[in-house]
């Protein structure tokens, strides 16, 4: 079976199990994603939407986020892991928003990946869920799956993000992508009962 055929075989299951998936970080605006996702960084999206409640109530906009203080915002974040660098990153970058973007998140990969505490997969998660720009962030989850779906053997995030593009159709990269989270959590967890997963039985009977 080619990885086109993979690929294809693939999008059927995902799609009757995940028809309408749920962006996993809550928020209510492009600038809240952002913080979000910077928090989710060697965090789980549970722990983080238990924690973004307590922030945003603080501080939901850059403008109120540098009326904390950096000690503040780690205090709240704590739990999340990292929060010392997390904290001051999320400072810093609400700062910069203000002062270069008045206030906004700026709707380019160029200009996200600049900020502090900011690389390519966060970029890619506010291009696609915030603004619904074509992107194909690759998280822990997907990057597992692509290798066991036998859809890329890449040792890297941006060799697995590439192999996918050229697997899956652009306009269908946002709602696979969140797919294949939704799926790999359910059914092919990293460990336990991922041999029960319905993808890895069927390729592996085919």
């Amino acid at each position: 079976m080619t990885k086109e055929e993979r690929a294809k075989l693939i999008l059927e299951i995902l799609q009757d199990h995940f028809p309408h998936p749920d962006i996993p970080l809550k928020h209510t605006s492009p600038y809240t994603l952002l913080i979000a996702v910077v928090l989710s960084a060697r965090c789980t999206d549970a722990k983080v939407n238990q924690i973004t409640p307590h922030l945003f109530k603080r501080a939901s906009t850059p403008q109120q986020m540098i009326q904390l203080t950096i000690p503040q915002i780690q205090k709240i974040i704590q739990p999340c892991g990292l929060s010392p660098a997390k904290a001051k990153n999320i400072w810093h970058l609400s700062k910069i928003l203000i002062e270069k973007y008045k206030g906004k998140v700026p709707k380019s990969f160029e200009e996200l990946e600049e900020l502090p505490g900011v690389g390519h997969k966060t970029a890619s998660v506010v291009m696609a869920q915030a603004f619904q720009v074509p992107a194909f962030p690759v998280d822990t989850h997907i990057f597992r799956c692509a290798k066991r779906w036998g859809l890329s053997n890449g040792k890297t995030i941006e060799k697995v993000e590439a192999d996918l593009k050229k697997l899956f159709p652009r306009k269908d990269w946002i709602k696979i992508h969140l797919q294949i989270i939704h799926f790999a959590r359910k059914f092919c967890p990293a460990r336990g009962k991922h041999l029960n997963c319905p993808i890895c039985i069927l390729l592996n009977h085919n």
